[in-house]
């Protein structure tokens, strides 16, 4: 903590304390706000004087108050600019604009959505009480259409944003702090995940047992220990200190980094050793004066697992509907390919580790299970997978299936019959399944997928031990918004191809 001396007339000396500072924020965070703040404006612009252009056209037509009696009766471009002005100060009330919320996870969206919400909420109530009576076509054109456009303005910035992170660009720099084994899983995440925006610069480490402080931690430098925490900070200029869990951070230490650390702008942050685990299920609550995480346990039954039914069968239903005459054509392909049956049935293992039988277009040659035993040698795949990049029991029909996930369509069928979902961890062979280790078998939880974490992460590129990973986070952190999220982001993959042989 900074402090001075200073001498009042007694001549007696005290000691000042400088006041704690406005967080620090990066110049790219000013300018990604000045970025969506004009984006905000022009959306917000558009479908607000668009929606009074499309319904009035330029005339000057006026909102009728009180059955068209009151004395003053204002003209819907008054309206139409206060409507615009009222949408940005909810914007800013919201702090959609946050550095912390930008960039990663759904809060900013969320927030967009309240701010639309209160609006028309605001906008209703007002027009209630003072009995307004808008164009019915004008007000459920302007307030769905912006809030959706707005959303998607945001979800472009950020895929720009993804790219610059991802070339170490509009990141905050970060000083990790901690045990060498802790700050070194951390590092880890932040390199997995270049998305989320931290670009750790160093570090300072707690004495280790042999006494030897290494130079680096996975290609970081090691700057200092804990009590060099505050100098090293400033001195480097970071954005943010990230407190790892260790037993040589008691809350005496944790609390003294935090107010050295006050005057200077820089945030700190705590990374609990809680992994694999998504924010609805950390509820923060204090108790005694103690931020207290509750960590809910993650449940599968009741009202969420009926959703998840009802969602999947509504949307096998639609999809086979829609896409019967292109299973058709593949099977008539697969028939003029190669001799054999149509469709290749497997056993797999499925919810709660029961046995169903898996629907493909078959995409190998009729004898293909019997020439698995001679490339055992050749598989690329870690773990109980099995995977060849260049596959020769494949077909060429099957070949160019397989690149595009089209031979998993006839499992759509599995989803009507309750034996798989839409979204989920990919079923495993009987075999496979066998090998699993106890934490694995959590992947059994939940119904396997058509999709989910696997395909739009690399899909076969993926190691045994990321696929895992991902699985598991899956089965944690189960919602219906992320089922959504991953079959928009499969169709992504899919076109891509990406990982897919």
């Amino acid at each position: 903590m900074r402090v001075s001396r200073a001498t009042p007339a007694g001549g007696r000396g005290i000691q000042e304390i400088a006041p704690p500072a406005s967080p620090r924020q990066p110049g790219w965070t000013r300018q990604y706000a000045r970025r969506l703040l004009a984006t905000d404006l022009l959306v917000i612009l558009a479908t607000i004087l668009g929606s009074q252009l499309l319904w009035f056209g330029v005339d000057s037509q006026r909102l009728r108050i009180n059955g068209g009696s009151a004395p003053f009766e204002p003209n819907y471009w008054l309206v139409s600019l206060v409507l615009v002005a009222g949408w940005l100060v909810v914007l800013v009330v919201y702090d959609t604009r946050d550095p912390r919320v930008i960039g990663i996870g759904p809060m900013e969206y969320k927030r967009v959505l309240d701010a639309g919400m209160l609006l028309f909420g605001v906008a209703a109530i007002v027009a209630l009480l003072f009995r307004f009576e808008p164009a019915r076509g004008y007000v459920i054109t302007a307030f769905p259409l912006g809030v959706v456009l707005l959303v998607l303005s945001r979800w472009a910035w950020r895929q720009k944003l993804v790219r610059e992170r991802v070339a170490g660009r509009s990141s905050s720099s970060v000083l990790v702090v901690g045990s060498g084994t802790s700050v070194g899983y951390l590092l880890e995440q932040f390199k997995r995940f270049p998305a989320a925006g931290y670009l750790p610069v160093a570090a300072c480490l707690a004495e280790p047992a042999d006494g030897q402080m290494p130079k680096k931690v996975h290609g970081i430098p090691v700057v200092g220990e804990l009590d060099d925490v505050a100098d090293v900070a400033k001195s480097l200029g970071v954005d943010i200190v990230m407190l790892t869990s260790s037993d040589h951070l008691p809350p005496s230490v944790v609390r003294n980094i935090s107010w050295s650390l006050e005057a200077s702008g820089i945030d700190v942050a705590v990374a609990p050793a809680l992994t694999a685990i998504a924010g609805p299920r950390i509820h923060t609550r204090p108790v005694a004066g103690l931020p207290v995480l509750h960590v809910e346990v993650p449940r599968y039954e009741g009202w969420k697992r009926v959703l998840k039914a009802v969602f999947d069968w509504s949307a096998a239903a639609i999809a086979v509907t829609l896409l019967s005459p292109v299973l058709l054509v593949l099977a008539l392909l697969v028939a003029a390919d190669s001799r054999g049956p149509i469709f290749f049935h497997q056993e797999r293992v499925g919810l709660n580790g029961r046995v169903f039988r898996m629907h493909k277009f078959r995409s190998m040659g009729v004898d293909a299970e019997e020439r698995r035993k001679e490339l055992e040698d050749s598989n690329e795949a870690a773990g109980p997978l099995f995977k060849m990049k260049d596959d020769p029991r494949v077909t060429r029909v099957g070949r160019w299936m397989r690149r595009y996930s089209m031979d998993e369509l006839p499992q759509l069928f599995n989803v009507l019959a309750g034996e798989m979902s839409m979204v989920g961890p990919r079923p495993p062979l009987v075999e496979e399944a066998a090998k699993y280790e106890p934490t694995v078998r959590r992947r059994l939880l939940v119904k396997p997928g058509i999709t989910g974490p696997w395909q739009i992460s690399g899909r076969s590129d993926l190691s045994w031990d990321e696929g895992v990973r991902l699985d598991l986070y899956y089965v944690e952190n189960w919602s219906l918004a992320n089922d959504l999220i991953l079959l928009v982001r499969t169709v992504g993959a899919v076109v891509l191809n990406r990982g897919a042989y």
